[in-house]
């Protein structure tokens, strides 16, 4: 079986998760040190009773796979699975997965756009990619006034793509390195 590192179970990560787990075909860690809440529900796969518990200890129960409820911080943390699969958006995580020698796939939303870069790019390029302010920012851009008739989904739709990358790789079948949405 598969070992595959899902960091972050947020936007992306809490839509991706049920969809491999429902495979059976990977053994899926997540790690998330962040708690559910209320303003989380539009727009993430969590439900009410969820607010204030950690998001990986949720996806774990709900979907049977193994958390770690804290932070990706080191090199060292990220060894052991065949696939690390990085859904924040956060500089400082990417530039760590970026400069190792794990293989790795970076999946990006905001508001309408969203992208997958794996670690077959073209490191020539990483410096571009990895450019932008550090912190944290939300799935859905900043235009989004919080309301459910203007919530974005491109989260989703990443992680289905993403889905189904992640099972031709492993199937050792071709894929594209990298690809960019905007709808």
């Amino acid at each position: 079986m598969r070992k595959i590192l899902i960091i972050g179970a947020g936007g992306i990560g809490s839509f991706l998760i049920p969809i491999l787990a429902r495979t059976k075909l990977y053994k899926i860690t997540v790690a998330d040190p962040d708690i559910v809440e209320k303003k989380n529900l539009p727009y993430q796969n969590y439900e009410e009773e969820d607010v204030g518990v950690n998001k990986s200890t949720v996806m774990a129960v709900r979907y049977s796979v193994s958390n770690l409820p804290y932070a990706i911080l080191t090199e060292k943390q990220l060894k052991g699975f065949d696939l690390v699969i990085s859904c924040v958006d956060n500089l400082s995580l990417r530039r760590t997965l970026y400069r190792t020698d794990v293989n790795w796939l970076d999946l990006r939303a905001q508001g309408r756009n969203a992208a997958f870069i794996s670690s077959d790019a073209d490191p020539s390029q990483y410096d571009t990619l990895l450019a932008g302010p550090d912190g944290s920012f939300s799935c859905q851009g900043d235009s989004w006034d919080g309301s459910n008739k203007n919530v974005h989904f491109m989260q989703c739709a990443i992680a289905g793509i993403a889905a189904q990358w992640i099972q031709r790789y492993m199937n050792d079948e071709e894929v594209k390195n990298f690809g960019v949405f905007n709808i």
